[in-house]
């Protein structure tokens, strides 16, 4: 035993003394001179030079990047638990971090340091980021919606749902009509201002609902079912709209944009019918054989192949991953990808689209008294949309006041679903930063006042009920 650990010492000596040896007979070696001579550096500027290099990584664009992520992840997280604490959605919070640490704070409050956490030069890396984050999500959000539960109450559900879009989109595109003047951007035609400005107010941020039902234990009640239900079909029937708007903004003319979308319609028929069925019965081969990577890559190619055959027909790769979504057969491999994608899309990825919404989102630019005006008559709009469309047609089909007020809070609950949409019209140079700005307030004050509606109304009809019990 000792004689073997006598070899170590001698083996790492032996090694390190042929090393140096190599090393010192090198030192005589000619030495390949350029034909200018280099400036004699002096041994106090290498020691300058080398303090200067690591402040020099600090802007290489990986080690910006992995800072910027470290930055955002603490940030968002911090103001994801501030909003619990108020009993709000963590994403309410971390929305609002995201707009903080734009120009409409940190960046009016330290300039020098935004400018440095978040130099131009490397918003495009967040962008392609965030898009990575978000065709997860939506891939996530098309695995948990449940086909069937839609079938079973598809009467009211689609009646809510489908009243819940028309009605906002009516105002939305009556509102268009007198803000496109003075707020659309230089070469915007009305018709895309003004269907973005629709899809805009119609929009219902289902994964927020779902966790709001969830976190209030409605998800087995009456309410909570009709409500989840009514949000995955007014989920579908919008991105479905969504693509046909962008389809038209894209093309540019009538007969492009009747091509576009009659391709979408083919993609989303060969996808429902030909490739679900198919990819249902090769998940559940690989599945039965305890082949898991194979089924978990195989649903990564479909979601990579349909989020790109999105984007390449023109009706953007964020519908194709949710289509992907939609069509993942019900068995273990949903909740193996939710598994695997979840924690690192809502955790890590979907906090830097936040902040990237936040860069674009300039509040300073509603710098006069008449914009405010502008962005509460918005807000008002979506409210009377969306809240007063859904609540009345609950009503109408039978639910009582207390449930049908319900309903209207929490399909007017926006949040992230609101930005994606936001995001992708300013992308397409459809709405001005004014504009951005107002609907992503808009976007916040819908989604935060959804709690405190839900309390009030279940104050009200408590009251009530202690009235009439009090009468009787």
């Amino acid at each position: 035993m000792t004689k073997r650990l006598l070899w170590y010492p001698a083996i790492i000596g032996v090694f390190a003394f042929l090393i140096w040896f190599i090393l010192n007979k090198g030192q005589s070696l000619p030495m390949h001179v350029a034909a200018t001579p280099a400036p004699h550096v002096t041994p106090p500027a290498v020691v300058k030079a080398s303090w200067l290099q690591y402040l020099e990584n600090l802007k290489h664009p990986l080690g910006l990047l992995l800072l910027q992520i470290m930055f955002i992840m603490l940030v968002a997280r911090f103001f994801g638990w501030l909003a619990n604490k108020v009993k709000q959605p963590a994403v309410v919070g971390e929305i609002i971090a995201g707009v903080l640490l734009g120009p409409s704070l940190l960046g009016w409050v330290a300039p020098s340091f935004s400018a440095f956490i978040f130099p131009a030069d490397s918003l495009k890396t967040l962008q392609f980021l965030s898009q990575i984050g978000l065709a997860f999500f939506m891939f996530i959000v098309g695995m948990e919606l449940d086909i069937q539960k839609i079938r079973q109450k598809a009467h009211d559900a689609v009646m809510i749902s489908h009243a819940s879009i028309i009605i906002p989109f009516f105002l939305g595109v009556s509102l268009a009509y007198f803000l496109y003047t003075r707020f659309a951007p230089v070469n915007v035609s009305f018709i895309s201002f003004a269907l973005f400005m629709g899809i805009a107010m119609s929009i219902t941020a289902f994964p927020v609902l779902a966790r709001i039902v969830q976190e209030r234990k409605l998800t087995g009640t009456p309410l909570g079912v009709m409500a989840i239900t009514c949000a995955a079909a007014d989920d579908v029937t919008a991105w479905c709209i969504l693509a046909v708007v962008v389809a038209i903004v894209k093309a540019g003319g009538l007969v492009s944009a009747l091509l576009t979308i009659v391709l979408a319609v083919i993609f989303v028929a060969v996808m429902l019918f030909i490739v679900r069925p198919r990819l249902e019965k090769a998940i559940r081969k690989h599945t039965e054989n305890n082949q898991m990577k194979r089924a978990v890559s195989l649903a990564f190619f479909v979601l990579l192949l349909s989020a790109w055959l999105a984007e390449v027909i023109g009706i953007h790769a964020l519908f194709g991953a949710f289509l992907a979504g939609v069509i993942m057969p019900s068995n273990t491999i949903k909740q193996l990808l939710t598994d695997k994608l979840e924690d690192v899309s809502v955790m890590m990825l979907l906090p830097i689209f936040f902040v990237f919404t936040g860069l674009r989102t300039q509040i300073g630019l509603l710098s006069q008294g008449d914009l405010w005006g502008v962005c509460g008559m918005i807000m008002f709009v979506a409210v009377a949309g969306k809240f007063g469309g859904s609540a009345i047609t609950a009503r109408l089909m039978g639910q009582n006041w207390h449930s049908a007020a319900s309903i209207g809070a929490l399909m007017n609950t926006r949040g992230l679903m609101e930005l994606v949409v936001l995001n992708i019209g300013y992308d397409l140079g459809i709405l001005s930063p004014e504009i951005f700005a107002m609907l992503v307030l808009m976007a916040l004050a819908t989604t935060f006042m959804t709690g405190p509606l839900l309390d009030w109304i279940g104050y009200s009809e408590r009251k009530k009920a202690a009235i009439t019990r009090i009468s009787y």
